[in-house]
Parts: C-alpha cells; structure tokens; sequence
C-alpha cells in the first residue's frame, strides 16, 4: 500500500477502529464485572489447596508463605486479584484411607484451615455460618469454610459427623470416588464398580436426617443419580453440588444431567460448576468459553437461581485456558456479561445462591432444635474389617445381643431350670 493511498488508509483505520472498539467492550464488561463483585461475594464451592499444603508441606505452614507460593492455582495475591469473596476449602483424604487413618488425616486438614486463617488473619477469616460470609466481606476478607469431601473420612459414624460440624465442617461430599459402607459413588453408574447399596443403605439415610438436624450442607458432587435422587426425595433442606457441571454439554458422570438440574431447582439447591477440563469438554484441554457454555446450559434449563461457581482448583491438574488460577474468574464473570447475563442473575451466581441456600438449611437445623442426635450405630456386620474393633456391639459374630451372665447368676439359672424340670 502506498502512502498516499486514501482508500488503503481508510481500510486501516477501518481495522484500528473495530480492534479498538472490541477492547473498549472487553474493557467494560470486565469493569461491570469488578463493580458486581464489589457489592457480592464471589463465594467458591471448592478448592483443594489445603491438601496440596499437605503433599508439598506436610502441612507445615512455617514452611509455607502464602504470599510468594507460586506453584499452585491459589495463593495471597491471586486471591486478592480474583476478588475471591468467600471460599469452601476442602477438608480431602483419599480413598485409600478408607478403613485406615481417613478420620486423622480429615482432622488434620480441617485443622490445617483453622491455622491459614491463624496465619493470615488480614487475608482470612474463619467462617462457619451464612452471617460469618456476609461480615467477612464487609471486613474485605475471604471468609474461610470447611467442607468435608467423602464420607470414606467419618469411619461411619455419626459421632465423627457430629465432631466435624462442631470443628466447622459445614458440608460433606457423601462419597468421593469410592463406595462407602452406606452410600454408592459416581463410578457406579460408569459401570466400572457395583453398586453396593443401591444407591443409601439404611444407615446412608440416618445420615442425611442427621445432617438436616445439624444444619450441614449435603453434597451430592460425586454420587451416584440413585443417591441423589433419594437425597431429593428425604432432605427436608435444599441441596448442592459443590464442584460438578453440566452432563448434556459434557456427557460425564461426575456431571448432573437435565432432570436432576431441575429437581435441584425444585429443591431450591445449587449446582456450582466446575472448571476442570475433563468435566468441561470431556477433553484435555477447554477455555474459557467452554465454562461459560454450562453456566449458559444450566440457566436455561433450571434458571440462574441454582448456579454457583466450584472451581476445584488445586485439585485437578488440567484448567481452561483463560481459567489457569483463581485470580482468572473475574474474566468467566466479564465473559457472562457479554452473553447478555444481567445484574441480577450474576449475584445469584456469584453467592446470592448459596447465601439463600446456606441460610434455608440454617432454618432447618433450627426448626429441629428439639430433636435429639441419633446415636444408632451401623450395624457391625456393615463395617467389620481387621482395623476396627467392636467395642460397643453386643455380639459382632451373632450379629444379635447375648446376655453375659456371672458364675452366681449363671449357677442360679442352672439351680431354677433344674427346679423346673
């Protein structure tokens, strides 16, 4: 093109123009974006840090600073810049604890939370309730909560359940990738494990009254459909998933399909999605765009009021592009923006959903203030294995009570039944 070119000129600035005119929009969807989480929490159904505070650190935090930690999708200054309101950090132990130390180990990562928000208390603030995240936010600090993923981590015991929520546990993942004594995993419906219960033993729905009781968050992320679907049926509170997608955009069976999305919205729970690859795409690789695709889905199946954001960060080794650390969300809410999301649907996804949620099974638990803590056991039978023992149980061989006599009362019986006879 030569210099004294008009037409190629205008071409150019033509060019400049529409390039200009593109930033200009990006540049404002990402400052609505900011202004919208300025006035609600961004509140995150999952992060995994705490157990990579375990695999890198052994959970020594005095070797740990989380201000230059670089080498993980979270730390100070990416939760500063991803403006993360409030945070349910995973209290995870694998399946392979099961029926060994998972109970420990579960404590020492609830305990590990209480001691980030020790050691950076200008950053974090424990929380354990809907008002705690309010205040929080109002203080500019990231309210901390605890959620226990696997019921591998109570041993079956509603004893360690009750523990936990006096710990701070506010939700529990039924099952994590593995069956328990009373409940069937995702992994069942892949055809890859049997079923063991049909979905909740007897017990697995001693459970769920007991959590409604306690005012515990039921999370259905790594279920099978029959639990969750019995789960909608008996919970008297609303429900979530703390870090699962949507299963027609990605057809996975960590994914929640269309009917179970609109028995959540009938439940008035949440689905809070999750940005890992695999359960974006069903794929190595994602964007982005790919996460907005389930954020638009869902809507438009059960509306914006059951959705929320479960990142899974630090749990998962493959993000979207666009979605590599925390501090990246704000752009999915500009992105939102620019679909035609109004104000309105963007709080309740950013944590007016779960505020409401959280707040109803608060209302349960106190409507239920009366009733007692159920102190029935599972039956030995379910659970017996070379690392438990039976103390409690009447007969674990029987499997029924056996009256245990002293030589006078058992010389007694003898002198009576002879008598008798």
């Amino acid at each position: 093109m030569l210099l004294g070119d008009s037409a190629g000129w205008r071409v150019v600035l033509c060019v400049m123009s529409c390039v200009l005119s593109v930033a200009g929009a990006q540049d404002t969807h990402m400052t609505h974006a900011l202004r919208l989480m300025s006035e609600t929490p961004l509140i995150d159904g999952h992060n995994d840090l705490p157990w990579q505070l375990r695999m890198k650190f052994n959970n020594q935090l005095s070797n740990v600073d989380l201000y230059t930690l670089n080498n993980t999708h979270t730390n100070i200054p990416k939760i500063r810049e991803g403006r993360l309101g409030a945070q349910f950090w995973s209290a995870y132990v694998p399946c392979e604890s099961q029926y060994k130390d998972a109970v420990r180990q579960t404590l020492e990562q609830i305990d590990v939370v209480h001691r980030m928000c020790q050691k950076y208390p200008e950053v974090f603030m424990f929380a354990a309730s809907s008002q705690d995240i309010v205040e929080a936010f109002a203080q500019k600090k990231t309210a901390s909560l605890i959620g226990v993923e696997g019921g591998h981590s109570l041993d079956s015991s509603l004893g360690t359940l009750r523990t936990m929520y006096q710990l701070g546990a506010r939700y529990l993942t039924l099952t994590h990738s593995c069956n328990t004594p009373w409940a069937d995993n995702w992994l069942v419906d892949t055809g890859s494990e049997p079923s063991q219960h049909n979905g909740l033993s007897k017990f697995g729905k001693q459970l769920i009254v007991e959590m409604n009781r306690l005012g515990m968050l039921i999370d259905l992320a790594h279920v099978t459909e029959k639990v969750m679907d019995q789960v909608l049926d008996m919970s008297m509170a609303p429900v979530i998933f703390s870090h699962s997608s949507a299963y027609t955009i990605c057809p996975h069976k960590r994914n929640v399909p269309d009917r179970i999305l609109k028995r959540v919205r009938d439940k008035q729970g949440i689905v809070m999605i999750n940005f890992y690859n695999d359960y974006v795409t069903c794929s190595k690789t994602a964007s982005l765009s790919d996460v907005a695709d389930h954020f638009d889905h869902i809507r438009s199946v059960a509306g914006a009021g059951i959705i929320g954001f479960g990142g899974d960060y630090d749990g998962v080794g493959r993000v979207p592009v666009g979605l590599e650390d925390v501090s990246k969300v704000p752009g999915l809410v500009a992105e939102l923006l620019k679909r035609g999301w109004n104000d309105t649907e963007i709080k309740d996804a950013l944590g007016d959903n779960l505020l409401r949620v959280f707040r109803e099974v608060e209302k349960v638990r106190n409507n239920l203030r009366d009733s007692h803590p159920d102190d029935l056991p599972i039956p030995y039978s379910e659970v017996k294995n070379t690392c438990r023992t039976s103390y409690g149980y009447p007969d674990p061989d029987s499997g029924g009570p056996v009256l245990t006599l002293s030589p006078l009362a058992l010389l007694l019986a003898l002198v009576l039944g002879g008598l008798a006879a």
